[in-house]
């Protein structure tokens, strides 16, 4: 029974370093106040193009920061990166234009700036589980993510 006692409080000695490591809380980076403001007007920015949005880059000279910035913030302040916050909320759209009768599937996929047909049904089936037609048809959602 002390042997096994010793043996247990050795793994413990060697296992709490390494779980220490693992269990510190790490600070998300502080961003200052006008780049928060900043990247909340990309923010904006994207929501009003979202059939024709600028680059990382074009878009990081807009608000005035470098697209470094603009990644990390962007991630820091909403949880995503901006490409997939775009396509988010262009998925949201179609879906919105679909079901109000907005126009045809290739005609939303279009307004929203998708080039390929086959790449705008793939996201819209991959984020809500029917097709675009389906949509379009009335069809109810099987898994809005």
């Amino acid at each position: 029974m002390f042997l096994q006692g010793k043996i247990i409080e050795l793994m413990a000695l060697q296992l709490a370093p390494i779980l220490s490591e693992n269990t510190k809380q790490t600070q998300p980076p502080r961003l200052k106040s006008t780049t928060i403001d900043r990247i909340h007007h990309a923010r904006e920015i994207l929501h009003f193009r979202l059939d024709n949005p600028p680059s990382l880059v074009e878009l990081a000279e807009i608000i005035g920061i470098s697209d470094r910035t603009l990644r990390h913030g962007f991630k820091t302040l909403f949880g995503t990166t901006v490409f997939n916050y775009l396509t988010e909320k262009r998925l949201e759209r179609a879906e919105q234009l679909l079901r109000n009768g907005g126009g045809t599937v290739a005609e939303v996929a279009n307004l929203l700036g998708y080039s390929h047909l086959g790449h705008f049904a793939g996201a819209f089936k991959r984020k809500f589980g029917i097709t675009p037609s389906e949509c379009l048809l009335g069809k109810k959602s099987i898994s809005a993510s």
